[in-house]
């Protein structure tokens, strides 16, 4: 079985249990290796993951994948939130980040910040600072990454 193959079979096992705890899968890697592989899920809900979510999760979807014998090797489970400055790759990463802010590099250097709006068809849409709006191909980004927001600003800090 190919590894993207394997990958969707263990994401349609494991969505079920994420939708009962109100969780949205963000990434989940496979990764085969002797003499463990490796399984990365990572997670987010409104309001964020925290530790115990990723806990529960984990149990969970360890009692489910070893009853589906889906993995037949040694594994090891990883369950995690995103990250605050989370490279993005993949669609269901950029639907994931849909309004948060984002910072992507296109070939050449450029950088272009704002927040993410959505994806086009082969374009990333973001709202710049001043409310421009900016689409790029897609194919002309090199990388994506989130931008760490915190919810205090300086001018609280100094209150």
């Amino acid at each position: 079985m190919q590894d993207d193959e394997r990958q969707l079979e263990i994401e349609g096992v494991v969505q079920p249990v994420l939708r009962d705890h109100g969780l949205m899968l963000v990434d989940l890697e496979w990764r085969p290796r002797r003499p463990r592989g490796v399984l990365r899920l990572f997670v987010d809900k409104p309001g964020g993951v925290g530790i115990d979510d990723c806990q529960r999760l984990s149990r969970e979807v360890g009692d489910v994948l070893d009853a589906s014998a889906l993995i037949e090797e040694a594994y090891d489970l990883e369950v995690s939130s995103p990250g605050l400055d989370r490279q993005l790759r993949t669609d269901r990463e950029f639907r994931w980040a849909v309004g948060k802010r984002v910072c992507c590099w296109l070939a050449g250097g450029q950088e272009v910040r704002g927040r993410l709006l959505g994806l086009d068809g082969g374009q990333i849409v973001l709202e710049q600072d001043g409310g421009t709006e900016a689409r790029l191909d897609r194919a002309s980004v090199t990388k994506a990454r989130l931008e760490a927001e915190v919810p205090w600003s300086k001018r609280s800090q100094d209150r």
